[in-house]
């Protein structure tokens, strides 16, 4: 198992059914307090202006609720502080697989972080790539981390097996032609002569290392240095930690701003179980 820079995670339970009425509990602008939506009055805000769910049904002010079970949503994203839901953030090393099941040998990903609840890593990183992955049992996030019509930016630092020259930067930047298709247009800065910061948002498989092959290029080192609007550069190779709950928050709304009005829609109502 890989170095933990902080927890691990819960057991598990589903929520609560809609229109179930509830006189126990904790109060839902408490809830959502400690969980660092904002100060108890901000909260209370929230809730009179119609912006709150639990279940599904528009929250009242008032409103007692188990957070371990109840799902809450503000503001179209859902609270994640339900029972048996994990979130990690690796630091993956060049030489361990992105995958949840054993293909031969080499070590997992999955093998970094506690064992259970188990979770899954949200999209991949090629074994040779090191850098930063979300694990997590949370389906919803998960799709809308790694479905390109999200739109969530991932970064890398990519060394170049020679200078990259103007031509072959203005080309990564309007986008490239790969066996699979042309790519998107990429936020791409030189950081030296033959190092690349690249930022894309469709996460094909091996789409980086690809991308310089295209413009007549070879990778010689590939880092995931950011995430959305996360990044971890005190984490070393091997190391994990728990994502808090304002980073879990921050990935969600990076996911809805990127999606299109129907995406929003759905997921503002459903009820994202891992």
């Amino acid at each position: 198992m890989g170095q933990s820079d902080a927890g691990s995670g819960a057991g598990s339970q589903g929520a609560r059914p809609r229109g179930e009425p509830r006189d126990d509990g904790d109060k839902l602008q408490k809830v959502m307090a400690q969980a660092g939506v904002g100060s108890r009055r901000v909260c209370e805000d929230l809730i009179a202006a119609g912006k709150v769910t639990v279940n599904g049904e528009p929250a009242p002010l008032g409103q007692r609720v188990r957070a371990a079970t109840d799902l809450i949503v503000v503001e179209g994203v859902p609270l994640p502080v339900r029972e048996g839901l994990a979130y990690y953030l690796v630091n993956k090393p060049a030489g361990v697989v992105s995958s949840a099941a054993a293909q031969d040998a080499r070590p997992l990903v999955v093998d970094l972080v506690p064992p259970a609840p188990r979770v899954y890593p949200v999209g991949r990183l090629d074994a040779e790539t090191e850098g930063l992955i979300v694990l997590t049992n949370d389906g919803d996030l998960a799709q809308a981390l790694s479905h390109p019509s999200f739109g969530v930016e991932k970064e890398y630092v990519a060394r170049l097996e020679r200078a990259l020259s103007a031509d072959a930067l203005r080309r990564l930047r309007r986008g490239v032609e790969l066996e699979d298709g042309p790519t998107a247009p990429a936020k791409v800065r030189l950081l030296g002569p033959a190092t690349v910061r690249v930022v894309i948002h469709e996460g094909r498989n091996r789409q980086v290392r690809r991308m310089c092959e295209a413009v007549g290029n070879k990778v010689t080192y590939l880092a995931r240095t950011r995430i959305g609007p996360l990044a971890a550069p005190e984490m070393l190779p091997g190391h994990w930690r728990q994502l808090s709950v304002a980073e879990i928050t921050s990935l969600w709304r990076a996911a809805l701003a990127g999606a299109p009005g129907d995406r929003r829609a759905r997921r503002a109502g459903s009820r994202h179980t891992g």
